[in-house]
């Protein structure tokens, strides 16, 4: 199959494409954020990225975007009411700069190390994006406000609570692991009793964040893990609940009970993974074969693990949520239902026979219309376009 012949087959498969797309894209930013150092996955950062973001931009906004001002998703009222309805857009560069050296001169002065963090990089991130957010041609205005709100709302997730926590605890370079000592080690520490590990949770000497102690099947000894906020899966959390805040601001113009729904089962998908991670890697140490080994196996679950199970069930929300809530914008940011399939040689509208001696119209969708059934407001029926704008109208009359 040569590359024509593939990219064909890929669009007649345009739901498992945006699957793709976005899991592809999740993996690069997790890997980004939080890259398991010394092992073969911090390699994979670029390649993810690049191909996903591709394949995201082709796979889910394949068409023309709207005209400037003609959008009417939830994202476009936000950002314009947000700027002050865009006066606040040309200063974007300049506070994008002035975040990037803010963040710089806190983490060389009060940060516990100079080092670039998870949460310095997210900060960046969304700084340098808003450098460059004027610098992006308005036909990709869509991907714009998308990448524009899944910073800001990653930064809003993970950074702002934990310079919010170090302020409460009036120590900047304080490292805070409420996460972990309020939502995440009792429930594992639960889950495992269940599964009959008998383990403690308890406090470290010199650090914030809680401990676990277990005995391994095969190890007299036992082991202790800290559980810390960087390990504790919150960044997958935060990645997912921005990505798919994102996605609805900038596909829909409304949000309904079932958006509603679908994010709350979402979120509480993350955090269960969340937890389940931290099982895997204690059941790993638990059924370790000797003490040599029991370090290297719990490390091994901590760097692959994790991020397999994340891209698990991001598969299994993102597909759920493309089959039960799937994207329905067309080019000029309405919200019409789904095309009803017809035999070519049927009116889209009246279900009539077509004949050469009926004047007929056919769109760029594909509908074929009677003229005489065509609405006066001059709109195509099944995917909204107006007639004769910029050749994404209708294509020929007969």
């Amino acid at each position: 199959m040569g590359l024509k012949e593939a990219v064909v087959a890929a669009a007649r498969h345009r739901q498992a494409m945006i699957l793709a797309a976005l899991v592809t894209t999740f993996a690069g930013v997790a890997l980004f954020i939080d890259r398991p150092h010394g092992t073969v996955l911090e390699w994979l950062v670029a390649p993810f990225l690049a191909f996903g973001a591709a394949l995201f931009t082709w796979a889910v906004w394949p068409r023309p975007a709207a005209l400037p001002g003609k959008r009417n998703d939830l994202a476009s009222r936000l950002i314009l009411r947000a700027t002050f309805d865009g006066r606040l857009i040309p200063f974007f560069p300049s506070i994008g700069v002035g975040v990037m050296l803010g963040d710089l001169v806190y983490n060389l002065l009060f940060s516990a190390t100079p080092a670039l963090q998870a949460e310095d990089i997210m900060v960046l991130l969304g700084a340098s994006f808003l450098v460059g957010y004027r610098l992006i041609p308005e036909r990709f205005d869509r991907e714009r406000d998308f990448v524009l709100l899944f910073c800001l709302l990653l930064n809003a997730i993970l950074v702002v609570p934990l310079l919010l926590a170090r302020v409460y605890y009036d120590d900047l370079a304080k490292s805070v692991n409420v996460y972990s000592w309020v939502a995440l080690a009792p429930e594992t520490s639960a889950v495992l009793s269940a599964v009959g590990v008998s383990n403690t949770i308890h406090s470290v000497p010199g650090d914030s964040a809680p401990g676990l102690t277990f005995t391994p099947m095969h190890v007299g000894a036992q082991v202790t893990i800290v559980i810390t906020t960087a390990c504790s899966g919150i960044y997958s959390f935060g990645i997912f609940a921005s990505a798919f805040v994102a996605f609805i601001l900038t596909e829909y113009t409304d949000v309904s009970r079932r958006v509603w729904l679908m994010l709350g089962l979402g979120l509480l998908a993350a955090y269960i993974a969340n937890i389940l991670r931290m099982v895997v890697i204690v059941l790993v140490g638990y059924y370790t074969d000797s003490a040599e080994t029991d370090l290297q196996n719990m490390l091994v679950a901590h760097s692959y693990a994790g991020w397999l199970i994340f891209l698990l069930w991001i598969s299994l929300f993102w597909g759920s949520l493309l089959k039960f809530l799937p994207p329905e914008r067309n080019i000029d940011g309405q919200l019409p239902p789904l095309p009803k399939r017809r035999p070519k040689d049927e009116c889209s509208i009246c279900s009539g026979a077509l004949s050469p001696a009926i004047a007929s119209t056919r769109c760029a969708c594909g509908a074929i219309f009677h003229r005489r059934c065509f609405p006066p407001a001059g709109r195509c029926p099944n995917c909204g376009r107006t007639a004769g704008t910029n050749g994404m109208g209708f294509v020929h009359d007969a």
